[in-house]
């Protein structure tokens, strides 16, 4: 499903020009090596532009339309060399290693080697001066005298740095050449000890590639990329079937389903960054406006909430959504990939296709679980998945990053409109001990979306802000500990360390421990008020007396869903109390 899915978006991005063809590749191109008719090296060209990366500019090479690279595994050969697009080493026969080291010459020579074996073969027939010129160069070039090209010799660290060089004859690309484009064509279509077999992704009799492509642009994945479908180990052979003979999959499928997916990795729009997971995403009508928006849904910025806010407001009434004065179908098929590095290979976390609509509204509907009352200075009015998961770690730590794997399982829970992991619920709650009661906006929000989607909490929407009718004995203790600690905060003004930092997890936990105690420091704490403040002394008693009256006895124990209606009831206190402040 997932190969059938990229295949189906690789010819969405051919039709609109975005993608090369069947047999060519979008090449990253650094240099090019200038040749005379005779075949001898007149220069090398520099190929790089000139991009801006934030504040600065960084030269990068310039994407160019060339034959199909190779997916390289170990060993040099002729199949291993790229056709007029490769690196020094096989189109120089040079290295870094400029010194005198023989061994080193030896084996940058059998690249070179390997290349001038597959040039000579697929152009010995093919008319032209561009052709002919490259004959020439690889039947007469001698990689032990390339320091003698001054051109070469003064730019050397560029040119093996590891960026790919080209062919010109008169500042013309060979890869562009009429002849030498037909005799690629033939060539490849003229293939023969392929095995055939039956397509997985296809369902027809095709032949089938052996060694598929890498793909590029998962961080943590290897540089030069790694496979999402390969067998390297007799392990995972079955029936004699070698390499990724073991799940056919045809060349076109194969071409089709690695260019898609590595040219999405490649554009920003069309991806984000979850945990240590990539996440791609695409509709199937290949139309640039679903991707955006749902990119805008996940990741709501204070610029866009009014256009998300609309969105989700039409949905939910039923009426037409759009984006940019462009309507948009919430019948189209949408489809979210997952990746995780794994040495060179991909993890797939998650793969979830579902109608554009459906998508969207059980994102709506996870900020409404969400919704709860919020600091006056916060201007959020979503809390994006990357935001709610930064809520679950430790700020303070270098390396802030979620529990690998629970990223991708929450973002499918709220995509699918199912239970949230276990861990998602547990972190936050140990992120809240941790740190002795520092419970945020963010921190209850989640809570409370828990409680209502995994313990089926029926009340929690009548939970957006402070619940004074209800008498859910967990809910009134966190009331209550608030008031406690709003009491000594104002008979000592400026104190450091409150009995939130001592008392919260133990009150959290075994209220029958820990309340009588508090109960008591309040009556020193009230007396001091008294002496200054009568008014609020009064207030207090009141207040205390109406809370009190809910409770019938302090439990033993709170269970984790208990301790989540205690943080509850904890925060809307505290945020009810600075309500009052910011009025007077």
């Amino acid at each position: 499903m997932i190969l059938q899915a990229l295949m189906k978006q690789y010819e969405n991005l051919a039709q609109q020009g975005k993608v090369s063809r069947e047999g060519w590749s979008q090449g990253k191109v650094s240099y090019g090596i200038r040749l005379s008719k005779e075949g001898k090296i007149q220069g090398i060209v520099w190929l790089k532009q000139e991009e801006e990366r934030g504040k600065k500019k960084v030269w990068m090479p310039t994407i160019m339309s060339v034959p199909e690279m190779v997916t390289r595994s170990s060993g040099v050969s002729a199949e291993t060399a790229n056709f007029l697009c490769d690196n020094s080493k096989y189109l120089l026969g040079i290295s870094s290693e400029k010194k005198d080291n023989k061994m080193e010459r030896k084996v940058v020579l059998n690249y070179f080697q390997a290349a001038r074996e597959r040039h000579l073969s697929l152009l010995k027939h093919v008319d032209g001066a561009m052709a002919q010129a490259i004959r020439l160069y690889f039947e007469h070039w001698n990689p032990e005298r390339a320091a003698e090209i001054d051109d070469i010799n003064e730019k050397w660290e560029e040119i093996t740095d590891g960026g790919n060089l080209i062919f010109l004859l008169d500042m013309e690309y060979a890869q562009e050449d009429p002849a030498i484009k037909e005799a690629w064509e033939q060539n490849r279509n003229s293939a023969k000890g392929e095995v055939e077999g039956i397509c997985l992704v296809t369902g027809k009799r095709t032949q089938i590639s052996r060694i598929h492509k890498t793909i590029k642009g998962v961080p943590g994945a290897q540089s030069s990329g790694a496979a999402l479908v390969s067998f390297n180990a007799p392990a995972f052979e079955s029936y004699g079937k070698e390499q990724s003979y073991n799940a056919p999959v045809g060349k076109y499928a194969e071409f089709a389903y690695t260019t898609a997916l590595n040219y999405m990795l490649s554009q920003r729009d069309d991806t984000f960054l979850l945990g240590d997971s990539m996440i791609v995403f695409w509709a199937e009508n290949g139309k640039e406006e679903y991707p955006k928006t749902f990119s805008m849904a996940m990741d709501v910025k204070p610029d866009n909430q009014e256009i998300i806010r609309g969105i989700f407001a039409n949905l939910k009434a039923h009426r037409p959504i759009a984006l940019d004065d462009i309507q948009l179908d919430t019948k189209q098929n949408f489809s979210i990939l997952s990746l995780a590095p794994n040495a060179a290979r991909l993890s797939v976390r998650f793969f979830y296709q579902n109608s554009f609509g459906m998508i969207l509204q059980n994102i709506s509907q996870h900020y409404q679980r969400m919704e709860l009352v919020k600091p006056v200075w916060e201007d959020r009015d979503y809390l994006g998945i990357s935001q709610l998961l930064a809520e679950t770690m430790n700020q303070k730590s270098k390396d802030k990053m979620p529990v690998p794997n629970m990223a991708s399982m929450v973002l499918m829970a709220i995509l699918s409109g199912s239970r949230y992991p276990a861990s998602l619920y547990t972190d936050t709650l140990i992120r809240i001990r941790t740190e002795q009661g520092k419970v945020t906006w963010g921190r209850a929000a989640i809570i409370k979306a828990y409680l209502i989607q995994n313990y089926k909490w029926e009340k929690g929407e009548q939970y957006m802000a402070l619940n004074e009718s209800t008498k859910e004995t967990a809910y009134v203790l966190g009331r209550l500990f608030a008031v406690l600690e709003s009491i000594q905060t104002d008979a000592s003004p400026g104190v450091k360390a409150t009995i939130r930092d001592r008392y919260f997890n133990s009150a959290c936990a075994t209220p029958e421990s820990v309340f009588p105690v508090l109960l008591k420091l309040k009556n020193t704490h009230i007396r001091k008020i008294e002496r200054e403040k009568e008014g609020l002394k009064v207030h207090y008693e009141i207040m205390l007396a109406e809370i009190m009256g809910k409770l019938e006895q302090f439990p033993k124990r709170l269970s984790l869903e208990e301790q989540g209606k205690f943080i509850l009831g904890y925060y809307h206190q505290m945020q009810k109390r600075y309500e009052k402040k910011e009025e007077n």
